[in-house]
This record gives C-alpha cells, structure tokens and sequence, in this order.
C-alpha cells in the first residue's frame, strides 16, 4: 500500500470535511459518544464501489474473509469506522468491515421485498406510477423528504416511498457491537 504523505492540502481538506459535517449539524460521533475518524456521522449511508468487495471480520487485511458482495452500487449503513475501514450493515442484517477505498458516497436503494415497489411522478401514493423497481434491485437515489425519495435509473427519475427501500433509515439497521459474520437464518 503507497504510503500517505501529509501535506497542508490534506489538511485544508480534512479541516473542509469536519467543517461541512458540523455545518450540516452532524454530531460526527460514534454511538458510544467518541468522534469520528473522518468527521462524519455514524451512522451513515454508503454504497459499493465494486462488484468484488471482500467483507472481513475486522478492520484489517489480516482478518479473515467471511464473504464477498458482488453488487457494485449496494447500499451500506456505516455503524463504526477507523480511520482507513468501514464496519457495515447490509440489507440482509449481517455486518463486516470494509475498506474504505471501495466504498462511495453516492446514495443508492435496495428493493429487498418480493414485490415490485412504484416509483412515482411525485410524492403521493396517488401520483401516477412512471416504474417499478423489481425485487432484489438497485436505484440511484438523490434525497428524500416527507417521506418519499427522489430516485434515478438512467432518464427516468421519480419518487419512492421511503420505507419501501433499504438504504434510507435514519437509525441504525444493525448493532455495531454485533459480532461480524452472516446473519441467523
């Protein structure tokens, strides 16, 4: 791995991130009440990067494999982190570490139901129906707000409703302090 060189550009930059998490009112802490490595909330919504992202026990390459994702776009709620990796929950409850070079910030949502979910022309149940997200899909998602969120799939964009999908909870999914590995079934 390339070493990290600390430059006044790095720390403009780190000085930027933790300045907009506590402009956007993030509180930047751990749920036992520590700060962040990175400044930013925890829990937060993150999604894969790849399409091969190996889930770890712990936050290191010397821990064991427990599985891989191969769903590049999946979406992740980060429940911990260090500074270089991302402890996770995933839509099926289980939770792993990441590293944090395959994880991004860009939003997106998870149809983990059987059932087709209605992607609207607007924020009511009774706008008309533009879509459906199939069971088992994946969406780009914008923001929500009241309720619904505005999501994209190439030209079509639309609104869902915002406890249909996975991906845009605002409390955690999942224990941090649950032990790594997949969930009981």
């Amino acid at each position: 791995m390339p070493q990290f060189r600390f430059t006044a550009h790095t720390a403009l930059a780190a000085l930027g991130v933790a300045a907009v998490a506590l402009l956007a009112g993030g509180s930047a802490t751990l749920p036992d009440g520590r700060p962040t490595p990175t400044g930013l909330d925890v829990p937060r919504w993150i999604s894969l990067k790849s399409s091969q992202v190996r889930a770890r026990r712990g936050p290191g390459l010397d821990y064991e494999i427990l599985w891989e994702y191969r769903a590049a776009g999946l979406p992740v709620q980060v429940i911990a982190e260090t500074r270089h990796w991302r402890k996770v929950c995933d839509p099926e409850g289980s939770v792993a570490w990441i590293h944090r070079s395959v994880a991004s910030g860009r939003r997106h949502v998870f149809n983990t139901s059987a059932q087709e979910v209605a992607i609207r022309a607007g924020r009511s149940e009774t706008a008309a129906v533009r879509a459906r997200l199939r069971p088992h899909s994946l969406v780009s998602m914008d923001a929500c707000e009241d309720g619904w969120c505005r999501v994209r799939a190439r030209k079509l964009t639309g609104w869902v409703a915002q406890g249909s999908v996975f991906g845009t909870q605002a409390r955690a999914q999942c224990n941090a302090a649950r032990p790594a590995g997949p969930a009981p079934r």
